[in-house]
């Protein structure tokens, strides 16, 4: 009895097929809990696919990664000066990004990310005159880009890759390779098109890993069936049924990540008046769980507990039984499963 993740692997290995025909050269990108299917997991499929490289997120990723891939690790956190040092191979290569960093790398392997219109980490083009003496002391390996996924002013993301390419040009810095991320396959062959002295390699996770939805699908399997008539008390706080039906003590809690949900953007009337609507429920304790039954999602009788998740289904709905399996409708980047399942 457990939750799981149901892998329908014929098909999530074709959509990573297309994945990498779209991007030659592409650098799996496993990170966090391996988008739901876990760092070995990954390791195991970017090694079947062929990749020389494994993008993870931090030094602690790569020190237990290493024995899970042969190929380089990229360490995608930058480097910095007072941080922890994590023994690791001479196949893992640090991002960098200041001029202090790179010189603080000495002999070792780097990738310097430069300040997109994320703003969030980078060379900058003024230091640009600096980083072309501290390069000497590195083994370079390329550059890298990091773009935002929305573009709320119009701008183009090949003219934001291409203004670097012409800054680090100007610079006479080496152009060799370039990382990418967040771009569009047509975006990625223009840019292989109007560069091709330079290797794009483009750094992708969630549209390799979970571009198909249909491939996968989280199921928790429900342990117990209680009837409950409206006004009876249950649970850890002795709450009322809203009605007749049944409590439904199903796989699946907090130490799982169901009910645990991370700011999301909102974009547009409809989607603002939904959160604004959820806000409300949720504060006369009306929250709706991930877990399907009978074609709607069901509403948690209480917050879910650590394992198991208790979900009131109204008299109206099919009964459920103990040993069937709930579809949930759960976040992979968030999700820690008892157990994977190929189909």
């Amino acid at each position: 009895m457990a939750l799981s993740l149901y892998v329908d692997n014929d098909r999530w290995r074709a959509h990573q097929q297309t994945v990498i025909q779209q991007f030659p050269g592409i650098v799996p990108v496993c990170k966090g809990n391996g988008y739901g299917f876990g760092h070995e997991r990954l390791a195991d499929e970017a090694t079947a696919f062929g990749a020389d490289i494994l993008a993870v997120g931090t030094t602690y990723e790569a020190a237990r990664t290493k024995d899970l891939f042969g190929g380089d690790l990229l360490v995608l956190t930058p480097f910095r000066k007072d941080e922890e040092p994590v023994p690791l191979p001479d196949r893992a290569i640090r991002s960098v990004s200041s001029v202090e960093g790179v010189g603080l790398m000495r002999g070792a392997r780097v990738v310097i990310e430069v300040m997109s219109s994320m703003k969030r980490h980078g060379v900058t083009e003024q230091d640009l005159p600096r980083l072309h003496a501290a390069i000497d002391e590195v083994r370079l390996e390329g550059f890298a880009i990091h773009l935002p996924l929305d573009r709320a002013d119009g701008s183009d993301a090949v003219e934001e890759v291409i203004g670097w390419m012409d800054r680090l040009r100007a610079a006479r810095l080496p152009l060799d390779t370039m990382f990418v991320s967040h771009l569009l396959p047509e975006e990625f062959a223009v840019l292989q098109q109007q560069f091709p002295q330079t290797r794009f390699r483009a750094r992708i996770g969630t549209r390799l890993w979970l571009g198909d939805h249909a491939a996968t699908e989280y199921r928790g399997a429900i342990l117990d069936v209680s009837r409950v008539a409206k006004g009876e008390r249950f649970g850890y706080r002795q709450a009322k049924a809203s009605g007749d039906g049944w409590l439904v003590v199903v796989a699946g809690g907090t130490s799982h990540g169901v009910g645990l949900e991370s700011p999301k953007a909102l974009h547009g009337i409809t989607p603002r008046a939904k959160g604004v609507a959820r806000a409300g429920l949720a504060t006369v304790n009306r929250n709706l769980s991930p877990f399907v039954w009978a074609g709607k999602q069901r509403w948690f009788a209480e917050p879910p507990h650590m394992q198991v998740s208790i979900l009131f289904v109204p008299a109206d709905a099919p009964e459920p039984h103990v040993g069937e399996e709930l579809v949930a409708i759960l976040r992979h980047t968030t999700t820690a499963v008892d157990r994977t399942v190929d189909r």
